[in-house]
């Protein structure tokens, strides 16, 4: 999406950043220089308004759901969100602050089951690395995670996954050194053909 971008405008360089949700919130309320952010959920994107540090009303542009990664062959043989809270398990999820964090909050109360992860992570992408490495027999990450990692990790759905689903909202923001630019990315992510990037990439639509 960023390289169709410049390819729209040129002379234009898009820089992204893929920390977690929080930690870009965080970046951004210490004055770090950015110009649009996406949020994993909403309640991050809820910290900036309340900060007044939005240039708009954000707007919801994809969701996305939980899956269980695990290493090729599943050697610890999960098979079930339960599965994940057996005492002999190395699991790996994202810490609470995180949209994925709050998400297998959630996700454990829907499965009425109580995990004891070996590590909480900052982001998804850390949890994803830690199954992709060997150094977890599962975390729990986004389907689109699962999906991009390819044959690096085997993707495990669970029923309750379908009652918590994150919605991904994007704004510009407050002080943006290019605000009209910023604007014309954000429609760029709403526009059929940002949705159909996203679709491609395994996104479910808002």
């Amino acid at each position: 999406m960023a390289a169709d971008f410049e390819a729209a405008h040129d002379g234009v360089t898009v820089e992204l950043s893929f920390a977690g949700s929080s930690d870009l919130v965080a970046q951004i309320q210490q004055g770090a220089p950015a110009d649009v952010f996406a949020s994993a959920d909403t309640a991050n994107m809820d910290k900036l308004a309340a900060d007044d540090l939005l240039a708009g009303t954000p707007a919801d542009f994809a969701a996305n759901t939980l899956m269980i990664a695990v290493p090729p062959g599943n050697p610890a043989g999960v098979a079930s969100l339960a599965d994940l809270a057996a005492d002999d398990l190395n699991l790996v999820v994202c810490a609470p602050e995180a949209p994925c964090g709050a998400a297998t909050g959630r996700v454990e109360q829907a499965g009425g089951v109580a995990f004891s992860p070996v590590s909480e992570e900052q982001s998804v992408t850390d949890v994803l690395n830690k199954v992709i490495t060997g150094e977890a027999d599962a975390g729990l990450v986004y389907v689109t995670d699962v999906r991009a990692a390819g044959d690096q990790v085997e993707g495990i759905e669970f029923p309750e996954s379908d009652d918590v689903v994150n919605v991904y909202p994007v704004s510009a923001l407050e002080g943006s050194a290019q605000p009209e630019l910023a604007e014309k990315f954000v429609e760029a992510v709403l526009s059929p053909d940002g949705q159909q990037v996203l679709s491609d990439a395994g996104f479910a639509a808002p």
